[in-house]
């Protein structure tokens, strides 16, 4: 079946118009839970769009949609021209059923949409019924599959073909073919290249297929059937997948000779099995947590089978409709962020296989050098390179977690840590300054990176206990205690005209890119990404972020903190919405990832708009502070943001523009699903029902809430070189190498020598004890004794007396 064609056999018109993907806001996303199917779905605006094979980051279809006309004068397109409903057909299971009807109210289409689950086939099954209305004429139905193999709208081939003697259509790209087979066959068929010889464009001009052309190469093309309704009006339309076209016949014809209903019940069964495993986290007599099984199932969809533990963000590409080849990852790849999160919505569920399945998967995917990469395929290979500090700390504090829940055991403990010690060493080495904040936009000091590095500290402690290695269990509490301490000389700004405005003395920025307090940074200008030229401008001390409730969620600062509830108050009154539904919040002011004012897809720019999970954030808050009932309402929030149960990444905060499918207080034209959103909502519905943040790390409210540790040492390091040290420290030298350091207080009247010692994590420490009490300053160099030579160069820390 290895089709070639003579020119003068395919469609006019190549290659097509430049291709297209679909808009993020699904309604529906589906797979078998069964490791036999390779398949994925989404739904949106009633009709199935990208199908994903073999893997959950690989999209080969853009969508599947059908045309109705009437040979005369009449054309209706199924996702235009029909008002659409859908349900999923269980709690927890992604089966769906859809009714579209025609807005002139001539025929509805009824469906239902699974994948086999036992082969790489998509099916539907469909009733197609004439309104009764329509006695003037007979109506025809058409489908059109818009094949986007490899995530490539271009470079297609497609044709009309035989599997066994059954009429199909079929399109490749590369190893990947897909088969398109009807249970009741098709009148006639075509495949053409978009906009200019397919099925789409034949239909609307001329009411009823005129072309009929076998074959079209290399290009962005479509798949048009007629559909033989002259037997039954109930259809099963199966696309199946394989590496050649008999491959992907075989399933398509396989999966409807089994019929639907029986691989309707096994997938149902399935999906329900594991439901039942699940901790169930609903809380007030199951009237809270309504919406948490159908976000336990978004997470496990989102799970690659070819890499068990691998979740991607979404399986959508935010603004798609806007997107063409170019956007070749959109959101089906890895954030090993959004990874370490989601699996703590497995924890709360106490889905134990899928907990060890992801926490083996990020061991698996770290780079050499100890961190994780910014993005990745799911094979872990990296998509963007940035480093984001944060991640690195997830990373530990999932091996921990999972650690103290029995999750993992002492052995698989014992194998995991060198990759934990690896991550520590990375994590001291280059921390706490981030090169990329948890945006991914902005480099310095910011609250979210700091709680999560000064927890994974405390977590590696315990792991390095744990595998006896109480040298770096030492240096990884003393050196939390010392970021721990600086966190407000980083962060906590003070007579802004933000500060004067809101009516508080001061609050926690965003961020702060340099190696200077707060204070002496605020009035310095940075210019945020997602804008055109220096329309992102803005003073460091007015930048405002929801990044400072991390300092409470983690457990370094109480709820009742007054620079906490200084820092609550610039918050609501710069980055809160109030929606219909309730409150939602912006990441930060100024933000620029979002549709524009005129509800114009981000393309580079635009405006930030509210993010569901941040309302999750905030009740994690107001429970840590002791209102509950306020956390409740927040969770009902959340809820009324979902579209048919999926939680989108952004909502539209300001007026409707109904032509443009925006509405205050619903989904933006970003992605919809978003598995961080879901995990997000599953732990608080268990904050909720536990009456605590049930994802706060062990040891940080105990250390630095409770017990008040400060640090003793002021820290010294050649990409940290500290002006002052507190006559209340120690001053503390930090260097890559082995050295001997050559240090006086009193202005060399004496000199004295002190060894570095190792810290086991690739950092040599030196602590100075002074001599002199007195205020003055201390001047230090080093020998370096594997270079065998001296620094040639004094360095001066002057003593403070605060």
């Amino acid at each position: 079946m290895n089709q070639k064609f003579k020119n003068d056999k395919l469609a006019p018109g190549a290659p097509g118009l430049p291709a297209r993907w679909t808009p993020a806001s699904k309604s529906g996303i589906g797979k078998s839970i069964n490791s036999a199917s390779d398949v994925s779905f989404t739904i949106g605006n009633g009709i199935v769009n990208e199908v994903f094979f073999p893997r959950e980051d690989i999209a080969c279809i853009r969508d599947i949609e059908f045309l109705v006309t009437d040979g005369i004068n009449f054309f209706s397109e199924e996702k235009r021209d029909t008002s659409h409903a859908i349900n999923w057909m269980k709690e927890g299971v992604p089966a769906f059923h859809l009714v579209n009807t025609c807005k002139q109210k001539k025929y509805y289409i009824e469906k239902e949409v699974i994948t086999d689950p036992i082969r790489n086939t998509l099916l539907q099954q469909i009733i197609f019924s004439p309104s009764p209305e329509n006695k003037s004429s007979t109506l025809d139905l058409y489908v059109v599959l818009s094949p986007h193999i490899h995530n490539q709208g271009a470079g297609n081939d497609g044709w009309e073909g035989e599997f066994k003697d059954i009429k199909m259509l079929f399109a490749r790209r590369g190893d990947i073919t897909l088969a398109l087979a009807c249970s009741c066959g098709f009148l006639k068929c075509s495949t053409g290249y978009v906009g200019n010889s397919d099925g789409f464009t034949d239909l609307k001009h001329h009411k009823k297929m005129t072309w009929e052309y076998p074959a079209a190469q290399n290009g962005n093309i479509a798949l048009t059937g007629q559909i033989d309704l002259s037997k039954n009006n109930k259809i099963v339309l199966a696309v199946g997948f394989g590496r050649t076209p008999e491959d992907a016949g075989n399933n398509a014809w396989a999966s409807i000779l089994d019929g639907f209903d029986l691989a309707k019940e096994k997938y149902i069964f399935e999906w329900e099995r594991w439901q039942r495993s699940l901790a169930n986290v609903k809380s007030d007599r199951n009237r809270l947590g309504r919406k948490f099984r159908t976000s336990a199932a978004v997470l496990r969809m989102h799970e690659s089978k070819k890499f068990p533990g691998g979740i991607i963000a979404s399986l959508s590409i935010p603004w798609g409709k806007a997107k063409g080849d170019g956007e070749l990852g959109g959101y089906h790849l890895v954030w090993p962020r959004d990874l370490a999160l989601s699996s703590g919505g497995f924890l709360e569920l106490k889905a134990k296989d899928d907990v060890l399945r992801i926490l083996n998967y990020v061991m698996t995917t770290q780079e050499k050098d100890g961190r994780w990469s910014q993005n990745m395929w799911l094979e872990g290979v990296p998509y963007w390179n940035a480093v984001q500090m944060d991640q690195v700390a997830l990373a530990i504090l999932l091996v921990h977690s999972s650690f103290q829940r029995n999750f993992v055991d002492e052995e698989r403990c014992r194998r995991y840590w060198p990759i934990v010690k690896k991550a520590l060493q990375y994590l001291v080495t280059n921390g706490p300054y981030t090169s990329q904040d948890r945006w991914e936009e902005e480099s310095g000091y910011t609250p979210f990176t700091l709680a999560a590095e000064i927890a994974a500290l405390l977590s590696g402690a315990s792991l390095a206990e744990a595998n006896n290695e109480k040298e770096i269990a030492k240096y990884c509490l003393e050196t939390a205690d010392n970021w721990n301490e600086n966190i407000e000389k980083w962060l906590y700004v003070t007579g802004t005209s933000t500060s004067e405005e809101t009516g508080v003395e001061g609050y926690y920025m965003r961020i702060n890119p340099f190696d200077l307090s707060a204070d002496e940074v605020k009035d310095k200008y940075i210019n945020l990404k997602n804008h055109l030229d220096d329309e992102g401008k803005i003073m460091l001390g007015e930048l405002i972020c929801v990044d400072t409730l991390a300092l409470v969620r983690f457990g370094l600062r109480d709820a009742n903190d007054p620079r906490i509830l200084n820092t609550l108050k610039v918050i609501d009154a710069k980055l809160k919405t109030d929606t219909p539904s309730g409150p939602c919040w912006h990441r930060y002011n100024k933000d620029g990832y979002g549709e524009d004012a005129n509800g114009n897809p981000y393309d580079g720019h635009g405006i930030g708009r509210a993010w569901p999970l941040l309302t999750g954030e905030r009740a994690h808050y107001e429970i840590a502070a002791g209102n509950m009932n306020t956390a409740k309402a927040l969770l009902k929030t959340i809820e009324s943001f979902a579209n048919n149960s999926l939680f989108p990444e952004q909502i539209w905060d300001t007026a409707d523009i109904p032509e443009k499918g925006l509405f205050f207080g619903k989904y933006s034209g970003s992605a919809m699903p978003l598995t961080w959103a879901h995990a997000e909502y599953i732990k608080l519905c268990s904050s909720i029902k536990e009456k605590r943040i049930v994802d706060m790390p062990q040891f940080t409210h105990e250390r630095y809430i409770k017990r008040k540790a400060t640090s003793l040492y002021d820290i010294w390091r050649f990409n940290h070189q500290q002006k002052f040290v507190s006559n209340k420290k120690v001053l503390r030298i930090e260097v890559m190498a082995d050295a001997i350091i050559h240090w006086t207080d009193d202005n060399w009247q004496t000199g004295n020598n002190i060894q570095t010692t190792p810290t086991g994590l690739g950092i040599f420490v030196a602590d100075i004890v002074r001599k002199n009490d007195g205020i003055g300053e201390i001047i230090f160099t080093f020998y370096w004794k594997d270079a065998n030579c001296w620094e040639n160069k004094n360095f001066v820390v002057k003593i403070s007396d605060k």
